[in-house]
């Protein structure tokens, strides 16, 4: 049956009609932990150039500063695992989003490198708990029908995050040598809103279901989707959680259990160690190897943020008519193709290799980056849905700090060359999606907890 809106806003689908804006705006305001993912993520690209000369960082703590954030993330994971799981989703948001606040202003007022790095460490933390937390949540507010769509949101916001910290890095470059802080303190006012916004949000009826609270989940089904869905929801929801207690870590090794963990930690590692974020965070130096002054290093950062979201966008649009799996083997087996060219425009110095690290950014954006937290977002049972994912997510951060403060090092040696060692890396991770990766498209969260065993 097609899907249409009606005059009340409600979407229909198959036998059930649903709340769309409700659910757009609660997913929306939980995205803005991945606004502010990006921000975070992106701001080191446009300040590192000023924080080599304030701090004389060699490309060790180059790497290091860079990276801190992902130590912080993993420790931001494990923190949020416990708080979702014992308080709720909503509290691990707000918490979020004053970590946030604070990191940002600390990070601008830094007074020594030590200092800067701790602050950083720190935005590590809420970047960790948003990034398993806004996906985890809109996961468990959405239909299946448009659930790869809703959760593609919080990818969106991460992009919008990277597009404006790069123009807003952009704009500031010739402010002086204290430009870096601006750049950092700035991050105060969207942690502001997304504090603010969090209070507004109900909580996951999943969660509440889980946890005994039936009558407090229904009242929020209800106003997501008509009494059909209301009593099919917390019928499925029920019956996936029967016999369910009390969860633990090791439960996640359970024979049951354990291929849908090794799956999503699989997806997660290959999604940094594919090497692309060295692009997203290491844009300057690479423009900079072929004789790109700073201004042109730093506007190229903004067509890469503006590439970024242009094909997130046609990501949100295809991620439920193709699939997860046909998007994920696209971006693997595309990227290994695109390293190889780019190996050879840089080691050529070729200043058209711009051209093919935005197409590469642009596939990245299409497949790897937004399916893969789709992916970890539905494929991990109700029963221990938080303990999977923080697992997954921890592993994801891991990878980004081996990948992040090992690239200086790698390319101060290897050069262009550092990019082979990424496409075998995708190669690899071809055959491993194809392999081991399960079509979830369109499916509930119970049905896909059904096909991962």
């Amino acid at each position: 049956m097609h899907t249409v809106i009606n005059e009340n806003t409600y979407l229909v689908n198959k036998k059930y009609s649903y709340n769309t804006r409700y659910i757009l705006g609660i997913s929306f305001i939980s995205a803005l932990g991945g606004y502010l993912f990006g921000f975070d993520f992106a701001v080191i690209a446009g300040a590192l150039p000023f924080l080599q000369k304030h701090f004389s960082l060699d490309a060790y703590w180059e790497g290091f500063a860079t990276g801190s954030l992902a130590l912080g993330a993993i420790i931001g994971c494990m923190v949020a695992g416990s708080v979702c799981d014992k308080y709720g989703r909503k509290p691990g948001l707000l918490i979020a989003a004053a970590i946030f606040a604070i990191s940002s202003l600390a990070m601008a007022f830094a007074f020594s490198r030590d200092t800067f790095i701790a602050a950083r460490f720190c935005a590590g933390i809420g970047v960790g708990m948003a990034s398993m937390l806004s996906p985890m949540y809109i996961a468990e507010i959405s239909p299946a029908h448009i659930r790869g769509r809703m959760v593609a949101i919080n990818q969106l916001t991460i992009v919008l995050g990277i597009l404006f910290t790069n123009l807003i890095n952009y704009a500031l470059r010739n402010s002086g040598e204290d430009a870096w802080r601006w750049m950092f303190g700035l991050g105060f006012v969207p942690s502001a809103l997304f504090f603010i916004g969090a209070m507004w949000l109900p909580e996951s009826p999943r969660w509440l279901m889980k946890t005994g609270k039936k009558s407090q989940a229904k009242r929020i089904l209800e106003k997501i989707g008509d009494a059909d869905y209301v009593n099919e929801s917390v019928s499925s929801i029920t019956t996936s959680l029967k016999g369910i207690v009390k969860t633990r870590y090791t439960d996640i090794f359970k024979k049951a259990i354990l291929p849908a963990v090794l799956t999503g930690i699989g997806l997660a590692v290959f999604q940094q160690l594919c090497g692309i974020n060295t692009v997203f965070n290491y844009a300057p130096k690479i423009f900079d190897s072929i004789g790109a002054s700073q201004d042109d290093q730093l506007l190229q950062t903004v067509f890469i943020g503006g590439v970024n979201l242009v094909f997130t966008i046609l990501a949100m649009l295809l991620v439920d008519k193709l699939g997860r799996k046909p998007l994920m083997l696209i971006g693997a087996g595309g990227l290994a193709v695109m390293y190889v060219i780019i190996v050879v425009l840089l080691g050529n110095h070729l200043a058209y290799v711009s051209w093919f690290l935005l197409a590469s950014i642009g596939i990245y954006a299409l497949t790897l980056a937004p399916v893969t937290w789709v992916l970890i977002s539905e494929i991990f049972p109700n029963s221990v849905r938080s303990e999977a994912t923080t697992v997954a997510v921890i592993s994801l951060w891991a990878a980004y700090f081996i990948l992040v403060f090992t690239f200086p090092v790698l390319f101060e040696q290897l050069q262009e060359k550092s990019f082979y060692i990424y496409s075998v890396i995708c190669i690899m991770g071809f055959f491993f999606i194809g392999k081991k990766v399960k079509e979830t498209k369109g499916k509930t969260l119970e049905d896909i907890e059904r096909v991962m065993k």
